[in-house]
C-alpha cells in the first residue's frame, strides 16, 4: 500500500525553517526518499482515478510533481526551496490549460482540489460560456449534496464584484459567471497522512470532483 513517507511533514518543517542550500544537500536523501514514497501515493491515485477518469490513465507520476525548487528570477523572495511538496494530475499534463486534480502537501496546510485556476481570458471566456449555455447541468454539479459534503463551495478568490463584460446581472448563473477561477478545495486533516489511508480519501474526493473537471475540460476542448 502506497503510504507517505513518515519524516515528509518533519523534513518539510525543518526545511521552512534553514531554507538554504547547504542544510539541503545535507538532508537530500530525506528529501529523495520523502519524493520517492510521494511518488508511489500520487502513481497509487492516478490508477484509482482512472477507473472512472480514463483521460488520465496515462500520467506518469513522477512528470505530475512540482519541482521543489523555487523559480526566483523574477521574485523579490530569493528563498530556494518550495516549503511543500505537490502534483497536478491532469490529462493535458502538469503544464496544461486544462482541468485536473490537484495535491498538496505542507505542515499546517494539507488539501485536495481540483478545477482551473486564474486560466488566460481566452479560455476564461469558454468556461463561463458553457456554464451560462449549460448552468441547470452545471448547478447540479456544484451543488450536489456529495460535492457540498467534500468541498462545500467552489472558491471565491478573486471573485469580480461586477458582471463580467456582456453578462445581464439578472443572468441566473450571474454569481458563478463572476468567477476568475474554478476551483473546489477540501482540507486534509494531518492524521490521514500517518494513518495510510490518504490515497483512498483523496481518490474518493477526486470521483466527487471529476464531473467538474469533465464540464470544465468540455468547454475548454
Amino acid at each position: 500500500m502506497a503510504q507517505f513517507h513518515p519524516h515528509t511533514l518533519k523534513f518539510l518543517s525543518a526545511l521552512n525553517k534553514n531554507n538554504n542550500k547547504e542544510w539541503f544537500e545535507k538532508n537530500r536523501k530525506t528529501y529523495e526518499a520523502v519524493r520517492e514514497d510521494f511518488i508511489g501515493i500520487v502513481s497509487a491515485i492516478i490508477n484509482n482515478v482512472s477507473a472512472f477518469d480514463p483521460s488520465i490513465a496515462q500520467q506518469d507520476a513522477r512528470k505530475c510533481l512540482f519541482r521543489i525548487n523555487r523559480d526566483i528570477r523574477f521574485s523579490k523572495n530569493k528563498v530556494p526551496y518550495k516549503n511543500n511538496i505537490g502534483a497536478f494530475i491532469s490529462k493535458g499534463g502538469k503544464n496544461t490549460p486544462l482541468a485536473g486534480y490537484y495535491i498538496h502537501i505542507q505542515p499546517g496546510e494539507i488539501f485536495i482540489a481540483g478545477g482551473i485556476w486564474m486560466p488566460e481570458a481566452p479560455i476564461l471566456a469558454k468556461i463561463r460560456q458553457e456554464v451560462d449555455y449549460n448552468f441547470s447541468e452545471f448547478k447540479k454539479i456544484v451543488e450536489s449534496k456529495p460535492f457540498k459534503k467534500t468541498y462545500g463551495k467552489l472558491d471565491m478568490e478573486g471573485k469580480l464584484s461586477r458582471p463580467p463584460k456582456n453578462y445581464d446581472p439578472e443572468n441566473p448563473a450571474i454569481e458563478y459567471l463572476k468567477l476568475k477561477s474554478f476551483v473546489a478545495v477540501a482540507k486534509v486533516d494531518e492524521a490521514t497522512l500517518s494513518k495510510g489511508n490518504y490515497v483512498k480519501k483523496a481518490s474518493t474526493s477526486f470521483k466527487t470532483l471529476y464531473p467538474l473537471i469533465s464540464f470544465l475540460n468540455r468547454a475548454v476542448e
